[in-house]
């Protein structure tokens, strides 16, 4: 049987010291649609609160001139400074039955090291893995990056 689980990763170098960087996600992250508008156009809280460890928000966002939306269960983890999006339902799983993105920041110099990772589970052989969507998670997290240089 074909292994259908992938696992895509991306390095960004920040200018941003990687508190700051994390913290957009930590408790901030009602400010993504003003940070990187192209990519994010709206999130909601679903379940629980902004910056509570296992709530539930919903994505506006637009791959490939594609508005979609995506549900997803949040889980930080503060002392490594990273955290995983476990995806629940979406536009995404139209494609992958298993689909978590995470973001963990290591402080480099004067800035810091966005290290993105996306797993991922296709349904058939054929299914392409989610490249564009690791494209947009690196656009959008070059985009934080420019916004909190420009705060």
């Amino acid at each position: 049987m074909a292994n259908l689980q992938g696992k895509l990763e991306a390095e960004v170098e920040l200018k941003a010291p990687a508190d700051k960087f994390y913290k957009i996600w930590r408790s901030e992250t009602h400010k993504m649609p003003t940070a990187t508008s192209k990519n994010i156009q709206g999130i909601k809280v679903h379940e629980g609160d902004w910056d509570q460890h296992g709530a539930i928000k919903i994505w506006n966002y637009t791959v490939e001139g594609k508005s979609e939306v995506f549900k997803e269960k949040v889980e930080f983890d503060d002392d490594n400074m990273s955290f995983t999006l476990h995806g629940i339902e979406g536009h995404i799983f139209d494609t992958w039955k298993v689909f978590k993105a995470a973001c963990k920041v290591v402080p480099k110099g004067q800035g810091s090291v966005a290290k993105l990772s996306m797993e991922y589970e296709k349904y058939k052989e054929s299914d392409p893995s989610p490249d564009k969507y690791m494209a947009v998670l690196v656009d959008m997290t070059k985009d934080i990056d420019a916004h909190i240089a420009s705060a």
